[in-house]
């Protein structure tokens, strides 16, 4: 059976894990590797809001729930409610992870809770399980070349 609950990811960054950290964690870097080029606003503690602006598909004020640097940030994230704020209720757990290798850094990326997520219909096709999934491949790889200099437009063209 697929599991359709959870999205995991992984990647190494040829790159200091301070660094890594630094771009998962600074507006300008979210603004560009998550977001269409802006700023990202954040507030980098637990309780505090992330806001991302995903051009066309809306902005997102996520709540952050653990910063742990530089190894630990997770955000609650309402991919089906652009413009709400993630509660339990409407969202689902980013969790990423950072580990030092002789290489550089290993990002662990896992998304969970879409099975317990009612998304409205009209939301599915950009907030639900398989639209994520298919999104954080991409992102993923467009993180590691920011954070490695080789890709530093933003994912999205602004609305």
């Amino acid at each position: 059976m697929v599991n359709t609950d959870c999205i995991e990811r992984e990647v190494t960054i040829k790159a200091p894990i301070e660094r890594v950290w630094e771009a998962l964690t600074k507006a300008e870097s979210i603004g560009m590797w998550f977001g269409d080029g802006a700023a990202a606003d954040i507030d980098l503690r637990v309780g505090g809001v992330m806001v991302i602006n995903h051009g066309e598909h809306g902005t997102y004020p996520t709540l952050i729930v653990a910063v742990d640097p530089p190894r630990a940030f997770s955000y609650r994230w309402a991919g089906g409610y652009p413009g709400d704020l993630a509660t339990e209720v409407n969202s689902t757990l980013v969790e990423f992870t950072l580990r030092s290798t002789p290489d550089g850094t290993i990002l662990h990326l896992v998304e969970s809770g879409f099975d317990a997520l009612t998304i409205p219909t009209d939301r599915v096709e950009t907030g639900g399980f398989e639209s994520h999934s298919k999104g954080w491949t991409g992102v993923i790889a467009k993180f590691a070349q920011y954070v490695m200099g080789t890709d530093k437009t933003p994912l999205v063209s602004s609305s």
